[in-house]
Protein backbone atom coordinates (compact mmCIF):
# COMPACT_ATOMS: atom_id res chain seq x y z
CA UNK A 1 0.00 0.00 0.00
CA UNK A 2 2.74 2.89 -0.77
CA UNK A 3 2.99 5.52 -1.97
CA UNK A 4 4.48 6.47 -6.06
CA UNK A 5 6.82 9.24 -6.87
CA UNK A 6 6.45 12.94 -6.89
CA UNK A 7 5.16 13.43 -10.31
CA UNK A 8 2.25 11.33 -9.39
CA UNK A 9 1.74 12.96 -5.96
CA UNK A 10 -1.49 14.59 -5.33
CA UNK A 11 -0.08 16.50 -2.40
CA UNK A 12 3.23 17.10 -1.11
CA UNK A 13 3.28 19.42 1.96
CA UNK A 14 6.29 21.47 2.93
CA UNK A 15 6.37 23.67 6.00
CA UNK A 16 8.82 25.44 7.67
CA UNK A 17 8.38 23.95 11.10
CA UNK A 18 8.08 20.29 9.80
CA UNK A 19 10.27 18.24 12.15
CA UNK A 20 11.14 15.99 9.83
CA UNK A 21 11.64 12.43 9.61
CA UNK A 22 10.64 10.48 13.25
CA UNK A 23 13.51 9.08 14.86
CA UNK A 24 11.00 6.90 16.19
CA UNK A 25 9.22 5.69 12.78
CA UNK A 26 10.25 2.16 12.35
CA UNK A 27 9.71 1.29 15.83
CA UNK A 28 6.02 2.99 15.31
CA UNK A 29 5.69 0.95 12.08
CA UNK A 30 6.65 -2.78 13.85
CA UNK A 31 3.78 -1.48 16.90
CA UNK A 32 1.49 -0.80 14.04
CA UNK A 33 2.04 -3.70 11.99
CA UNK A 34 1.21 -5.69 14.99
CA UNK A 35 -2.03 -4.19 15.30
CA UNK A 36 -2.69 -4.82 11.90
CA UNK A 37 -1.55 -8.67 11.69
CA UNK A 38 -3.65 -9.48 15.20
CA UNK A 39 -7.00 -7.62 13.53
CA UNK A 40 -6.76 -9.28 10.26
CA UNK A 41 -5.63 -13.32 12.23
CA UNK A 42 -9.22 -11.92 13.82
CA UNK A 43 -11.55 -12.33 11.06
CA UNK A 44 -10.43 -16.01 9.94
CA UNK A 45 -8.60 -17.73 13.12
CA UNK A 46 -12.12 -18.55 14.13
CA UNK A 47 -12.67 -20.47 10.93
CA UNK A 48 -10.87 -23.95 12.46
CA UNK A 49 -12.49 -23.33 16.04
CA UNK A 50 -15.97 -23.64 14.94
CA UNK A 51 -16.87 -27.15 15.84
CA UNK A 52 -15.52 -27.08 19.48
CA UNK A 53 -17.60 -23.67 19.83
CA UNK A 54 -20.58 -25.03 18.73
CA UNK A 55 -20.35 -27.84 20.90
CA UNK A 56 -19.42 -26.23 23.89
CA UNK A 57 -21.35 -23.06 23.74
CA UNK A 58 -24.73 -24.94 22.25
CA UNK A 59 -25.00 -23.23 18.48
CA UNK A 60 -27.03 -24.60 16.09
CA UNK A 61 -25.15 -25.53 12.62
CA UNK A 62 -26.36 -22.29 11.04
CA UNK A 63 -25.81 -19.99 14.16
CA UNK A 64 -22.27 -20.68 14.78
CA UNK A 65 -21.68 -18.90 11.83
CA UNK A 66 -22.65 -15.43 13.19
CA UNK A 67 -19.20 -15.75 15.27
CA UNK A 68 -17.28 -15.03 12.06
CA UNK A 69 -20.19 -12.43 10.73
CA UNK A 70 -21.04 -10.86 14.03
CA UNK A 71 -16.57 -9.38 13.65
CA UNK A 72 -16.80 -9.06 10.10
CA UNK A 73 -20.43 -6.84 9.50
CA UNK A 74 -19.53 -4.79 12.53
CA UNK A 75 -15.69 -4.16 11.30
CA UNK A 76 -17.16 -3.50 7.93
CA UNK A 77 -19.75 -1.41 8.32
CA UNK A 78 -17.87 0.87 10.56
CA UNK A 79 -15.00 1.38 8.95
CA UNK A 80 -15.63 4.96 7.59
CA UNK A 81 -16.92 6.48 11.05
CA UNK A 82 -13.69 4.59 12.88
CA UNK A 83 -11.58 6.49 10.45
CA UNK A 84 -13.09 9.92 10.67
CA UNK A 85 -12.50 9.54 14.31
CA UNK A 86 -8.99 10.05 13.46
CA UNK A 87 -9.29 13.04 11.41
CA UNK A 88 -11.64 14.61 14.11
CA UNK A 89 -10.10 13.13 17.23
CA UNK A 90 -6.18 12.40 16.52
CA UNK A 91 -4.91 9.35 14.70
CA UNK A 92 -2.93 8.12 17.43
CA UNK A 93 -5.67 8.94 20.71
CA UNK A 94 -8.71 6.43 18.78
CA UNK A 95 -5.78 4.03 17.93
CA UNK A 96 -4.98 3.51 21.31
CA UNK A 97 -9.14 3.70 22.28
CA UNK A 98 -9.57 1.05 19.73
CA UNK A 99 -6.79 -1.19 21.00
CA UNK A 100 -8.10 -0.74 24.65
CA UNK A 101 -11.24 -2.04 23.49
CA UNK A 102 -10.08 -4.67 21.30
CA UNK A 103 -8.33 -6.48 24.53
CA UNK A 104 -11.29 -5.89 26.55
CA UNK A 105 -13.50 -7.67 23.98
CA UNK A 106 -10.88 -10.08 23.02
CA UNK A 107 -11.02 -11.04 27.24
CA UNK A 108 -14.38 -11.13 27.14
CA UNK A 109 -14.53 -13.88 24.03
CA UNK A 110 -12.80 -16.37 25.66
CA UNK A 111 -14.49 -15.80 29.01
CA UNK A 112 -17.88 -16.15 27.17
CA UNK A 113 -19.58 -18.84 28.43
CA UNK A 114 -22.99 -18.42 26.52
CA UNK A 115 -23.31 -18.04 22.16
CA UNK A 116 -25.09 -14.56 22.78
CA UNK A 117 -22.16 -13.62 25.06
CA UNK A 118 -19.54 -14.70 22.73
CA UNK A 119 -21.49 -13.10 20.08
CA UNK A 120 -21.94 -9.49 21.57
CA UNK A 121 -18.08 -9.70 22.41
CA UNK A 122 -17.14 -10.49 18.86
CA UNK A 123 -19.26 -7.28 17.61
CA UNK A 124 -17.09 -5.51 20.10
CA UNK A 125 -14.82 -6.81 18.78
CA UNK A 126 -15.38 -5.81 14.98
CA UNK A 127 -16.08 -2.48 16.72
CA UNK A 128 -12.86 -2.18 17.91
CA UNK A 129 -11.06 -3.37 14.77
CA UNK A 130 -13.14 -0.95 12.48
CA UNK A 131 -11.61 1.94 14.56
CA UNK A 132 -8.31 0.75 15.03
CA UNK A 133 -7.17 -0.09 11.38
CA UNK A 134 -7.68 3.07 9.56
CA UNK A 135 -5.99 5.23 12.92
CA UNK A 136 -3.32 2.71 12.38
CA UNK A 137 -2.90 3.83 8.63
CA UNK A 138 -3.98 7.67 9.48
CA UNK A 139 -0.62 7.56 11.97
CA UNK A 140 1.68 5.51 9.22
CA UNK A 141 1.25 7.97 6.53
CA UNK A 142 1.51 11.08 9.12
CA UNK A 143 5.03 9.76 10.71
CA UNK A 144 6.37 8.45 7.30
CA UNK A 145 6.75 11.67 4.83
CA UNK A 146 5.80 11.17 1.23
CA UNK A 147 8.67 9.33 -0.97
CA UNK A 148 10.48 5.67 -0.96
CA UNK A 149 10.52 5.54 2.31
CA UNK A 150 6.69 5.71 2.83
CA UNK A 151 6.35 3.07 0.00
CA UNK A 152 8.57 0.91 1.90
CA UNK A 153 6.64 1.36 5.20
CA UNK A 154 3.31 0.39 3.00
CA UNK A 155 4.76 -2.43 1.20
CA UNK A 156 5.52 -3.83 4.84
CA UNK A 157 2.00 -3.49 5.91
CA UNK A 158 0.89 -5.16 2.69
CA UNK A 159 2.71 -7.72 3.44
CA UNK A 160 1.56 -8.60 7.11
CA UNK A 161 -2.08 -8.39 6.19
CA UNK A 162 -1.15 -11.04 3.60
CA UNK A 163 1.06 -12.89 6.13
CA UNK A 164 -2.23 -12.39 8.80
CA UNK A 165 -4.59 -14.13 6.73
CA UNK A 166 -2.42 -17.24 6.22
CA UNK A 167 -1.19 -17.48 9.58
CA UNK A 168 -4.69 -17.72 11.00
CA UNK A 169 -5.20 -20.74 9.29
CA UNK A 170 -1.84 -21.99 10.46
CA UNK A 171 -2.16 -21.28 14.13
CA UNK A 172 -5.61 -21.63 14.75
CA UNK A 173 -6.21 -25.43 14.52
CA UNK A 174 -3.06 -25.98 16.80
CA UNK A 175 -3.97 -23.77 19.41
CA UNK A 176 -7.13 -25.00 18.97
CA UNK A 177 -6.78 -28.38 19.41
CA UNK A 178 -4.21 -27.86 21.91
CA UNK A 179 -5.22 -25.21 24.37
CA UNK A 180 -9.00 -24.95 23.69
CA UNK A 181 -10.63 -22.17 21.62
CA UNK A 182 -10.93 -19.73 23.98
CA UNK A 183 -6.97 -19.20 23.39
CA UNK A 184 -7.42 -17.93 19.96
CA UNK A 185 -8.83 -14.75 21.83
CA UNK A 186 -6.12 -15.00 24.60
CA UNK A 187 -3.61 -14.94 22.86
CA UNK A 188 -4.61 -11.08 21.90
CA UNK A 189 -4.43 -9.86 25.46
CA UNK A 190 -0.25 -9.82 25.51
CA UNK A 191 -0.16 -8.26 21.91
CA UNK A 192 -2.59 -5.42 22.59
CA UNK A 193 -1.01 -4.98 26.23
CA UNK A 194 2.48 -4.58 24.75
CA UNK A 195 0.70 -1.69 21.92
CA UNK A 196 -0.93 -0.08 25.35
CA UNK A 197 2.33 0.27 26.81
CA UNK A 198 4.21 1.42 24.12
CA UNK A 199 2.09 3.26 21.93
CA UNK A 200 2.22 6.32 23.67
CA UNK A 201 5.85 6.47 23.69
CA UNK A 202 6.48 5.81 19.65
CA UNK A 203 3.68 6.74 17.74
CA UNK A 204 3.38 10.06 16.63
CA UNK A 205 0.15 11.96 16.22
CA UNK A 206 -1.73 13.03 13.21
CA UNK A 207 -3.31 16.31 12.14
CA UNK A 208 -6.83 17.14 13.52
CA UNK A 209 -9.14 18.53 11.12
CA UNK A 210 -9.93 22.42 12.10
CA UNK A 211 -13.25 23.58 12.63
CA UNK A 212 -16.41 23.01 14.87
CA UNK A 213 -16.23 18.87 15.46
CA UNK A 214 -19.22 16.81 14.27
CA UNK A 215 -20.09 12.93 13.70
CA UNK A 216 -22.43 13.27 11.51
CA UNK A 217 -24.64 10.96 13.56
CA UNK A 218 -27.28 10.61 10.94
CA UNK A 219 -24.79 10.44 7.82
CA UNK A 220 -22.33 7.95 10.25
CA UNK A 221 -25.65 5.78 10.86
CA UNK A 222 -26.69 5.10 7.53
CA UNK A 223 -23.73 4.31 5.62
CA UNK A 224 -22.99 1.95 8.70
CA UNK A 225 -26.46 0.35 7.87
CA UNK A 226 -25.95 0.88 4.07
CA UNK A 227 -22.38 -1.37 4.20
CA UNK A 228 -23.15 -3.79 6.88
CA UNK A 229 -27.03 -4.82 4.67
CA UNK A 230 -24.94 -5.26 1.51
CA UNK A 231 -22.36 -7.08 3.43
CA UNK A 232 -24.53 -9.29 4.50
CA UNK A 233 -26.86 -9.37 1.97
CA UNK A 234 -24.13 -10.69 -0.20
CA UNK A 235 -22.58 -12.86 2.19
CA UNK A 236 -25.81 -15.05 2.40
CA UNK A 237 -27.06 -15.03 -0.96
CA UNK A 238 -25.02 -18.44 -2.19
CA UNK A 239 -27.08 -20.18 0.75
CA UNK A 240 -30.73 -18.25 0.21
CA UNK A 241 -30.40 -17.58 -3.48
CA UNK A 242 -29.40 -14.04 -5.71
CA UNK A 243 -33.44 -14.22 -6.78
CA UNK A 244 -34.94 -14.98 -3.43
CA UNK A 245 -36.83 -11.99 -1.65
CA UNK A 246 -34.56 -11.87 1.02
CA UNK A 247 -31.68 -10.92 -0.81
CA UNK A 248 -33.44 -8.68 -2.98
CA UNK A 249 -34.73 -7.12 -0.19
CA UNK A 250 -31.20 -6.49 1.56
CA UNK A 251 -29.71 -5.31 -1.36
CA UNK A 252 -32.25 -2.79 -2.21
CA UNK A 253 -32.21 -1.50 1.54
CA UNK A 254 -28.60 -1.20 0.90
CA UNK A 255 -29.18 1.18 -2.08
CA UNK A 256 -31.94 3.01 -0.25
CA UNK A 257 -29.61 3.94 2.32
CA UNK A 258 -26.65 4.46 0.65
CA UNK A 259 -28.72 7.19 -1.45
CA UNK A 260 -29.90 8.77 1.94
CA UNK A 261 -26.47 8.74 2.59
CA UNK A 262 -25.21 10.47 -0.08
CA UNK A 263 -28.14 13.25 -0.17
CA UNK A 264 -27.50 13.71 3.94
CA UNK A 265 -23.87 13.82 3.21
CA UNK A 266 -24.54 16.81 0.16
CA UNK A 267 -26.30 19.30 2.59
CA UNK A 268 -24.37 18.54 6.03
CA UNK A 269 -22.16 21.08 7.02
CA UNK A 270 -19.55 18.87 9.03
CA UNK A 271 -20.26 15.84 6.53
CA UNK A 272 -18.85 12.25 7.53
CA UNK A 273 -17.72 11.90 3.85
CA UNK A 274 -16.95 15.46 2.13
CA UNK A 275 -17.89 14.32 -1.36
CA UNK A 276 -15.53 16.53 -3.28
CA UNK A 277 -12.97 13.97 -2.25
CA UNK A 278 -14.29 12.02 -5.05
CA UNK A 279 -13.51 14.52 -7.26
CA UNK A 280 -9.86 12.71 -7.27
CA UNK A 281 -9.27 10.76 -10.20
CA UNK A 282 -6.73 8.72 -8.48
CA UNK A 283 -8.86 8.39 -5.32
CA UNK A 284 -11.71 7.48 -7.15
CA UNK A 285 -9.89 5.08 -9.42
CA UNK A 286 -7.52 3.41 -6.66
CA UNK A 287 -10.59 2.49 -4.36
CA UNK A 288 -12.08 0.74 -7.53
CA UNK A 289 -9.11 -1.48 -8.41
CA UNK A 290 -8.62 -2.07 -4.56
CA UNK A 291 -12.54 -3.41 -4.42
CA UNK A 292 -11.75 -4.98 -8.05
CA UNK A 293 -8.52 -6.91 -6.26
CA UNK A 294 -10.02 -8.17 -3.41
CA UNK A 295 -12.75 -9.63 -5.34
CA UNK A 296 -10.37 -11.64 -7.13
CA UNK A 297 -8.33 -12.41 -3.84
CA UNK A 298 -10.80 -13.67 -1.56
CA UNK A 299 -12.38 -15.70 -4.52
CA UNK A 300 -9.47 -17.17 -5.28
CA UNK A 301 -8.72 -18.45 -1.84
CA UNK A 302 -11.64 -19.83 -1.19
CA UNK A 303 -11.77 -21.63 -4.03
CA UNK A 304 -8.11 -22.90 -3.94
CA UNK A 305 -9.33 -23.64 -0.26
CA UNK A 306 -12.50 -25.65 -1.25
CA UNK A 307 -10.78 -27.89 -3.89
CA UNK A 308 -7.74 -28.43 -1.73
CA UNK A 309 -9.87 -29.85 0.92
CA UNK A 310 -12.87 -31.25 -1.19
CA UNK A 311 -10.63 -32.95 -3.78
CA UNK A 312 -7.34 -33.34 -3.14
CA UNK A 313 -8.39 -34.36 0.43
CA UNK A 314 -5.92 -31.84 2.60
CA UNK A 315 -7.02 -31.76 6.13
CA UNK A 316 -7.60 -27.59 7.23
CA UNK A 317 -3.77 -27.26 8.52
CA UNK A 318 -2.39 -28.78 5.29
CA UNK A 319 -3.77 -26.94 3.55
CA UNK A 320 -2.98 -23.81 5.24
CA UNK A 321 0.90 -25.19 5.27
CA UNK A 322 0.45 -25.24 1.40
CA UNK A 323 -1.18 -21.57 1.21
CA UNK A 324 1.96 -20.53 2.86
CA UNK A 325 3.66 -20.33 -0.73
CA UNK A 326 1.23 -17.59 -1.96
CA UNK A 327 1.30 -15.68 1.49
CA UNK A 328 5.13 -15.07 0.53
CA UNK A 329 5.28 -14.43 -2.32
CA UNK A 330 2.78 -11.62 -1.86
CA UNK A 331 5.00 -10.68 0.89
CA UNK A 332 7.70 -10.45 -1.36
CA UNK A 333 5.15 -8.22 -4.38
CA UNK A 334 4.26 -5.73 -1.75
CA UNK A 335 7.59 -4.87 -0.86
CA UNK A 336 9.24 -5.08 -4.26
CA UNK A 337 5.91 -3.46 -5.84
CA UNK A 338 7.06 -0.50 -2.73
CA UNK A 339 10.38 -0.41 -3.81
CA UNK A 340 9.65 -0.12 -7.54
CA UNK A 341 6.44 2.36 -7.08
CA UNK A 342 9.00 5.15 -6.20
CA UNK A 343 11.24 4.65 -9.76
CA UNK A 344 8.43 3.77 -12.05
CA UNK A 345 5.44 4.62 -10.72
CA UNK A 346 2.58 3.19 -9.43
CA UNK A 347 0.52 3.05 -12.28
CA UNK A 348 2.61 0.70 -13.84
CA UNK A 349 3.06 -1.40 -11.03
CA UNK A 350 -0.87 -1.68 -10.84
CA UNK A 351 -0.98 -3.41 -14.53
CA UNK A 352 1.61 -5.50 -13.97
CA UNK A 353 0.23 -6.90 -10.70
CA UNK A 354 -3.49 -6.90 -12.40
CA UNK A 355 -1.21 -9.15 -15.35
CA UNK A 356 0.25 -11.42 -12.76
CA UNK A 357 -2.99 -11.64 -10.84
CA UNK A 358 -4.95 -12.38 -13.80
CA UNK A 359 -2.52 -15.29 -14.89
CA UNK A 360 -2.09 -16.41 -11.62
CA UNK A 361 -5.94 -17.42 -11.66
CA UNK A 362 -5.77 -18.48 -15.12
CA UNK A 363 -3.39 -21.21 -14.08
CA UNK A 364 -5.50 -22.34 -10.75
CA UNK A 365 -8.37 -22.61 -13.70
CA UNK A 366 -6.26 -25.22 -15.17
CA UNK A 367 -6.88 -27.65 -11.48
CA UNK A 368 -7.66 -31.52 -12.42
CA UNK A 369 -9.97 -34.31 -10.22
CA UNK A 370 -6.83 -36.01 -10.09
CA UNK A 371 -4.31 -33.36 -9.46
CA UNK A 372 -2.25 -32.75 -6.99
CA UNK A 373 -0.20 -29.84 -4.97
CA UNK A 374 2.96 -29.43 -6.96
CA UNK A 375 1.33 -30.01 -11.12
CA UNK A 376 -2.01 -28.29 -10.13
CA UNK A 377 -1.72 -25.35 -7.59
CA UNK A 378 2.07 -24.49 -6.65
CA UNK A 379 2.66 -22.15 -10.27
CA UNK A 380 -0.67 -20.58 -10.17
CA UNK A 381 -0.39 -19.65 -6.38
CA UNK A 382 3.01 -18.71 -6.76
CA UNK A 383 2.10 -16.47 -9.55
CA UNK A 384 -0.92 -15.32 -8.14
CA UNK A 385 0.22 -14.32 -4.38
CA UNK A 386 2.92 -11.92 -6.26
CA UNK A 387 0.00 -10.07 -8.27
CA UNK A 388 -1.96 -10.16 -4.87
CA UNK A 389 1.19 -8.00 -3.23
CA UNK A 390 1.77 -5.41 -5.50
CA UNK A 391 -1.66 -4.74 -6.54
CA UNK A 392 -2.37 -4.01 -2.99
CA UNK A 393 0.34 -1.80 -2.80
CA UNK A 394 -0.60 0.50 -6.01
CA UNK A 395 -4.22 0.46 -5.09
CA UNK A 396 -3.24 1.90 -2.08
CA UNK A 397 -0.85 4.05 -3.22
CA UNK A 398 -3.99 5.75 -5.74
CA UNK A 399 -6.26 5.51 -2.96
CA UNK A 400 -4.75 7.28 -0.36
CA UNK A 401 -1.98 9.80 -1.48
CA UNK A 402 -3.64 13.29 -2.74
CA UNK A 403 -5.41 13.55 0.76
CA UNK A 404 -5.08 16.09 2.93
CA UNK A 405 -3.38 15.22 6.20
CA UNK A 406 -6.49 15.93 8.16
CA UNK A 407 -8.72 13.57 5.96
CA UNK A 408 -6.04 10.65 5.80
CA UNK A 409 -8.14 8.90 8.43
CA UNK A 410 -11.53 9.16 6.14
CA UNK A 411 -9.50 8.19 2.92
CA UNK A 412 -7.88 4.96 5.39
CA UNK A 413 -11.79 4.06 6.37
CA UNK A 414 -13.23 4.41 2.66
CA UNK A 415 -10.35 2.20 1.25
CA UNK A 416 -11.13 -0.71 4.03
CA UNK A 417 -14.64 -0.68 3.74
CA UNK A 418 -14.40 -1.42 -0.31
CA UNK A 419 -11.63 -3.84 0.25
CA UNK A 420 -14.12 -5.94 3.00
CA UNK A 421 -16.90 -5.00 0.45
CA UNK A 422 -14.96 -6.53 -2.43
CA UNK A 423 -14.08 -9.56 -0.35
CA UNK A 424 -17.64 -10.55 0.38
CA UNK A 425 -18.52 -10.11 -3.61
CA UNK A 426 -15.62 -12.27 -4.59
CA UNK A 427 -16.28 -14.66 -2.25
CA UNK A 428 -20.11 -14.82 -2.84
CA UNK A 429 -19.65 -14.75 -6.41
CA UNK A 430 -17.00 -17.57 -6.75
CA UNK A 431 -18.97 -19.67 -4.46
CA UNK A 432 -22.44 -19.11 -6.59
CA UNK A 433 -20.17 -20.05 -9.66
CA UNK A 434 -19.08 -23.11 -8.41
CA UNK A 435 -22.26 -24.59 -7.01
CA UNK A 436 -23.95 -23.11 -10.30
CA UNK A 437 -21.48 -25.44 -12.05
CA UNK A 438 -21.81 -28.50 -10.28
CA UNK A 439 -25.38 -29.11 -10.31
CA UNK A 440 -25.85 -30.60 -6.86
CA UNK A 441 -23.26 -33.20 -7.89
CA UNK A 442 -20.89 -33.99 -4.85
CA UNK A 443 -18.52 -36.43 -7.49
CA UNK A 444 -15.17 -35.26 -7.49
CA UNK A 445 -14.82 -34.57 -10.79
CA UNK A 446 -17.95 -32.29 -10.91
CA UNK A 447 -16.41 -30.69 -7.99
CA UNK A 448 -13.71 -29.86 -9.81
CA UNK A 449 -15.76 -28.41 -12.45
CA UNK A 450 -17.00 -26.35 -10.39
CA UNK A 451 -13.88 -24.78 -9.12
CA UNK A 452 -12.83 -24.19 -12.52
CA UNK A 453 -15.60 -22.09 -13.43
CA UNK A 454 -15.13 -20.51 -10.53
CA UNK A 455 -11.45 -19.41 -10.69
CA UNK A 456 -12.16 -18.00 -14.08
CA UNK A 457 -15.27 -15.51 -12.87
CA UNK A 458 -12.35 -14.58 -10.45
CA UNK A 459 -10.10 -14.21 -13.42
CA UNK A 460 -12.63 -11.59 -14.87
CA UNK A 461 -12.68 -9.85 -11.84
CA UNK A 462 -8.62 -9.76 -12.62
CA UNK A 463 -9.49 -8.39 -15.97
CA UNK A 464 -12.05 -5.55 -14.66
CA UNK A 465 -8.59 -4.66 -12.52
CA UNK A 466 -6.54 -4.69 -15.62
CA UNK A 467 -8.60 -2.19 -17.70
CA UNK A 468 -9.11 0.14 -14.24
CA UNK A 469 -5.54 0.11 -13.97
CA UNK A 470 -4.67 0.85 -17.92
CA UNK A 471 -7.53 3.79 -17.47
CA UNK A 472 -5.12 4.79 -14.46
CA UNK A 473 -2.46 4.84 -16.75
CA UNK A 474 -3.96 6.60 -19.95
CA UNK A 475 -5.59 9.36 -17.80
CA UNK A 476 -3.59 11.92 -16.30
CA UNK A 477 -5.40 13.81 -13.64
CA UNK A 478 -4.39 17.41 -14.47
CA UNK A 479 -1.95 18.96 -12.93
CA UNK A 480 -3.94 21.93 -11.02
CA UNK A 481 -6.50 19.15 -9.28
CA UNK A 482 -3.61 16.94 -8.23
CA UNK A 483 -1.92 20.02 -6.33
CA UNK A 484 -5.01 21.35 -5.20
CA UNK A 485 -4.74 19.62 -1.57
CA UNK A 486 -0.79 21.21 -1.58
CA UNK A 487 -2.79 24.34 -1.90
CA UNK A 488 -4.83 24.18 0.84
CA UNK A 489 -4.24 25.59 4.27
CA UNK A 490 -3.26 23.10 6.68
CA UNK A 491 -3.46 23.03 10.56
CA UNK A 492 -0.56 22.50 12.67
CA UNK A 493 0.52 19.03 13.72
CA UNK A 494 -0.67 17.87 17.06
CA UNK A 495 2.22 17.86 19.22
CA UNK A 496 3.01 14.73 21.02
Amino acid sequence: MPRHQVTETSFNITRGDDPGPDSRRWKALALLCAAYFMVIVDSQIVILAMPFIESELGFTPAGVQWVMSAYLLSFGGLLLFGGRTADLLGGRRMFMIGTALFLAASLLCGLAVTSEMLIAARIAQGVAAAIMTPTAMAVLMHTFGEGPERNKALGVWTGIGAFGATAALLIGGPITELLGWEWIFFINIPIAGLILLLGPRVLRETPVRPGKRSFDPFGALTVTLAVALLVYGVVEAPEVGWGSGRTIGLLVAAAVLAVLFLMIEARSKSPLVPLKIFRSATFVGGNLLMLLVAMSVFGGALITSLYAQQVLGYSAIVFGLSTAIYAAMSIIGANVGARLAGKVGYKLIALVGAILLGTGLLLLSQVSADGNYWSDLFWGLVVFGTGIGSTNVAASIAALSGVRPEESGLASGVNGAVFQIGAAFGIAISSTVAVAVTDGSESRFALTEGFQGAFLATAVFAGLALLTALAMFLIRQPAAASHQAAEAEVPEPAKN
